[in-house]
């Protein structure tokens, strides 16, 4: 019996496959299918061959359902990671031939899509939505007029929704300074979300070099001390 043919025909774009991961999706081995296509273009994005859209890969969404199928039993989870997930009309589809093989389904999102992330959210077990600023400073890091606004209505949407989280923030000094970064998790505190993780850049391969080294200093940071007391949980992803 084939399998494959009760799933979808719908063509997810993808840009990667990463078979087996620990890291991206809390507690569970995972494997993370990267989605080919972002509407953002953000300075500190290290993933720029995943951010232009319709481009040929060599990867078949039946092709990496089939690897998954071979899968069951020792991973827990999918995670659809990006370029931005949301972006995809065929996102729902593939998160309900995941879920057929009783895995996990697990989504990152830079909440690019509030509207398409409304409608997938029953779908979903875990988010990890990117927060990376005051809604009025997006557009200098993201280079798209009303992406805060975007971004924003995607948090309230997951504060609203009962789904295990995280909600991420990737802090280069030169773009949310110590004071810029206490303000956001003030704001966001207010907001009912329970779990942060702040996550300090990395350099390589920057979508703009000119951001340059990342200075910040984590030592005593009172940024940390706040996330620990107005937050049930703090992930540090600082350098070692």
């Amino acid at each position: 019996m084939n399998l494959l043919a009760s799933f979808t025909t719908d063509q997810l774009e993808v840009g990667g496959l990463t078979p087996l991961t620990t890291i991206d999706y809390p507690d569970e081995l995972a494997a993370v299918v990267f989605c080919q296509g972002c509407p953002w273009r953000c300075r500190y994005c290290h993933n720029e061959a995943l951010v232009k859209r319709n481009m040929k890969t060599n990867y078949l969404w039946p092709d990496i359902l089939e690897k998954l199928m071979q899968r069951i039993g020792l991973l827990d989870a999918v995670v659809f990671s990006g370029g931005e997930p949301t972006l995809q009309p065929a996102l729902a589809n593939a998160i309900n031939d995941v879920k057929a093989l009783n895995f996990k389904a697990g989504l990152h999102t830079a909440g690019c899509c509030p509207d398409r992330l409304k409608r997938i959210l029953p779908l979903l077990d875990w988010i990890g939505l990117d927060i990376k600023a005051l809604p009025e400073d997006y557009e200098q890091l993201t280079g798209v007029p009303q992406s805060g606004q975007k971004a924003w209505q995607s948090l309230k949407l997951l504060s609203e929704a009962n789904i295990d989280h995280e909600v991420r923030i990737t802090v280069h000094g030169n773009l949310l300074s110590p004071g810029k970064l206490q303000t956001l998790l003030q704001r966001l505190s207010t907001t009912g979300i329970k779990n942060i993780a702040l996550q300090h850049c990395r350099t390589d391969n920057l979508m703009d070099p000119s951001l340059g080294a990342n200075q910040i200093n984590w030592e005593n940071s009172p940024c940390i001390n706040y996330a620990q007391n107005h937050f049930e949980k703090l992930v540090l992803r600082l350098p070692s």
